[in-house]
């Protein structure tokens, strides 16, 4: 059996296994294909400052390298923990000195996005003068993590995870590759266990050779790798997501939109991928109770409630045992009747005030504590709804410049059938003619979410 120290001293697998020239570059099929933009601009010898936004290793250091073999450029790297501004002086000096002699300089920034705004502005001007070819790479969102004015005179280049067949290649290479893969042990794998360590690795090459060179540590020479060694190797696999980043808000997103879209699968799924990604699950419960209130409103006034109850179970109980309180709620709230009529109405009430600050109360609705205030006029003409049994007297609520308006209108799902038949009621009422007969009052129904008689795909 192979040593695991003396493993851990010699060079990695990931390392000795990296690309040497672009024929050995693994994905990336939508930007190295022949006809692609890049592969056009690497056969043109024509490179401009690129921007290589990806998930970790899926090649943004090496892709950088063999852009600047191709076009025969020197490859400077640059630190965004350790080098400053007066580096980037030296690394100019050098370029201008290398171009007069009909060479380019390729300047490499790893984790660009950790630059702050006057390092990036730094390299603006040497951009533009095409002193240096600029490649950063980041996992972050460029839109997020770079300044406007870098982005302007930069191309975003986007790389994709690596498929699993792509990753299998990369399997395969190490176990043949006698001189710098494992090739010389004669291992073995099959089929089934490739696609295991393809699957865990998520996209991400340099992770598929550590744990492929890990697995190789706990066998002979000459043995078969199998899944119950990939799975050893591996440990504990981490979902991708970064709480601060991106990948955060992607899932938030993904989980607002199952729930939104009445998918509890969805739900449940994303919902557990920021819990295992280490989300605060107080973060979750508090944008599911936005979310009942938002997408469900009033077609379930449930949803509110059990949502705050969801929150504070996962106060009362903490992690793991009060986060199945957030996952039925999620599902109560994925299988919920949806409706975003106090949504709309809401905003829409409030643009109206923007546009109306000094509309006067009427008369009617202002009340008259006071001798002279009743005297002025206030609260003349109120109707008190209790007079009449059916507890509704039609008179105007709004300014006269908003008489007209309707904010809230129910949906035709769940409890806000059942206000929709009161507003029709009320509207008639209102519309009724004098002599006319009065409208019968709608039946109210005993129930939260319907009245049990029209079953369908709101009913609970």
């Amino acid at each position: 059996m192979s040593s695991f120290f003396s493993a851990q001293v010699a060079e990695p697998l990931a390392s000795r296994l990296r690309p040497r020239v672009l024929e050995e570059f693994v994905g990336q099929s939508h930007l190295l294909a022949a006809g692609a933009p890049l592969r056009v601009a690497i056969d043109r010898r024509a490179i401009d400052s690129l921007i290589l936004w990806g998930p970790p290793g899926v090649g943004k250091t090496t892709l950088a390298r063999l852009l600047a073999q191709v076009t025969d450029a020197e490859f400077v790297s640059f630190s965004a923990v350790s080098d400053g501004v007066a580096r980037v002086r030296e690394v100019v000096t050098d370029a201008a000195r290398r171009r007069e002699f009909g060479r380019g300089t390729l300047l490499f920034v790893d984790e660009i996005h950790r630059f702050n705004r006057a390092q990036q502005d730094a390299f603006l001007p040497h951009v533009e003068a095409g002193t240096v070819v600029l490649v950063g790479a980041t996992t972050e969102n460029p839109s997020f993590a770079l300044t406007g004015a870098l982005l302007s005179r930069v191309r975003v280049v986007v790389l994709e995870p690596l498929s699993p067949g792509d990753l299998a290649k990369l399997v395969h290479r190490a176990l043949t590759d006698r001189d710098r893969g494992l090739g010389a042990r004669a291992l073995t794998m099959g089929d089934d266990a490739v696609a295991q360590l393809c699957t865990i690795s998520d996209g991400d090459a340099r992770r598929t050779l550590g744990v492929l060179e890990a697995s190789a540590s706990l066998v002979t020479d000459g043995a078969e790798l199998t899944i119950a060694h990939v799975m050893q190797a591996a440990q504990r696999r981490m979902p991708r997501y970064d709480k601060g980043g991106e990948e955060h808000f992607n899932l938030i997103s993904a989980l607002h939109k199952s729930l939104r879209g009445s998918d509890p699968q969805g739900a449940l799924y994303w919902l557990a991928r920021m819990i295992e990604g280490g989300e605060d699950p107080r973060y979750i419960a508090r944008r599911m109770i936005r979310m009942a209130t938002e997408d469900i409103g009033l077609a379930d006034p449930q949803a509110l409630p059990i949502a705050m109850t969801a929150a504070q179970t996962f106060e009362r109980l903490g992690s793991p045992e009060g986060e199945l309180a957030i996952a039925e709620a999620a599902v109560y709230l994925a299988t919920a009747p949806k409706s975003n009529r106090v949504y709309v109405a809401w905003k829409a009430a409030l643009e109206a005030a923007r546009d109306t600050p000094a509309a006067p109360v009427p008369m009617h609705l202002r009340n008259a504590p006071t001798k002279l205030m009743k005297e002025l006029g206030y609260g003349t003409g109120y109707q008190y709804a209790f007079e009449v049994s059916d507890a509704y007297l039609p008179q105007d609520y709004l300014p006269p410049e908003l008489a007209s308006r309707t904010f809230y209108e129910a949906g035709p799902f769940g409890f806000e059938r059942d206000i929709a038949k009161r507003m029709a009621w009320w509207k008639s009422m209102r519309d009724r003619t004098v002599d006319g007969p009065l409208p019968v009052a709608p039946e109210d129904s005993p129930h939260p979410v319907g009245d049990g008689k029209d079953d369908g795909p709101d009913a609970r």
